[in-house]
């Protein structure tokens, strides 16, 4: 199986009065980058969390957000500090008589000064948080990756359809290239008759025109292997795995000889065949940059 970039995931889990929720979602992107958002308390499980990430993702633009609830009573306390509040005072004493101010600060207003009273949640069994927080990261992770999955095969379906569309023109480019040099032969002759009227022909140096032709306008090896790239993309997506790296760059040479088809070309019909080609080859590159 193959896995889309793009996916959704979420989980709730409310155990021993705390409760967690995990959100993630993610896009494409050439390496794994994560961004978190997540209360203070939890950034110290940051490193574990990536870790565990890591065993369900491997490339993608991921964005967690994480909530925390602690629904027990009488878990937080008012802490009081004092050295900030004297070091506070220290300084408006000091404004006091640089500045010829009045001193008009009472108990209130000190206390309303930042970080004077501060608010502590009680202690917490850092083993049991990362327990619950685990718990609900693996849920909102395997449903992530269900999502991924589902939108990967809808992805892979598309993509057969598009390598077998493409090996159609291919097809018909083989079936074309000999009836161009045919037909290229019998302007040359119709061409060279009119020019010398009832006089024969030189066969030889016929034969030799059309061979620097056909030479030039031979674009056998370069179908062998498009052929080969489409056979390998279609084998790679059936396979399944992390493989849109080598996808990528099976795009860029099967985009490589269609190029090379194009610029060879001065037939109509394989031009535009070609430049159908090309157009196709786009899309799967598009479609490609979705695969993990």
């Amino acid at each position: 199986m193959i896995k889309s970039m793009t996916g959704f995931g979420r989980c709730e889990v409310t155990e021993n009065n705390r409760k967690f929720t995990v959100e993630m979602k993610a896009v494409n992107h050439r390496y794994l980058d994560i961004n978190m958002k997540m209360p203070k308390k939890l950034n110290f499980f940051e490193s574990s969390i990536r870790g565990e990430l890591k065993n369900y993702v491997s490339r993608g633009k991921v964005d967690l957000f994480i909530t925390y609830e602690d629904l027990s009573e009488n878990t937080s306390s008012v802490r009081y500090n004092k050295e900030l509040a004297a070091e506070y005072l220290r300084y408006l004493r000091q404004m006091q008589e640089e500045f010829g101010l009045e001193n008009d600060i009472r108990v209130s207003t000190l206390s309303k000064y930042p970080d004077v009273f501060v608010m502590e949640e009680g202690d917490n069994d850092e083993e049991e948080l990362w327990k619950e927080l685990k718990k609900t990261l693996d849920g909102a992770a395997e449903m992530f990756v269900q999502s991924r999955i589902t939108e990967g095969e809808n992805l892979k379906r598309d993509l057969v359809e598009k390598l077998d569309g493409m090996l159609k023109l291919v097809d018909f480019i083989a079936q074309r290239s000999p009836q161009i040099i045919a037909e290229y032969r019998q302007k040359l002759q119709d061409k060279v008759n009119e020019m010398l009227g009832d006089n024969t022909v030189d066969e030889a140096r016929l034969i030799t025109e059309v061979t620097i032709f056909a030479d030039k306008v031979c674009v056998d090896e370069e179908m062998v292997r498009l052929r080969s790239h489409i056979e390998t993309m279609k084998e790679a997506l059936l396979t399944g795995g992390s493989i849109g790296r080598k996808l990528d760059f099976i795009a860029q040479e099967m985009n490589r000889e269609a190029n090379t088809i194009l610029s060879k070309s001065n037939d109509l019909e394989i031009s535009n065949c070609g430049i159908e080609l090309k157009t196709e080859i786009e899309k799967v590159r598009e479609q490609i940059q979705n695969i993990e």
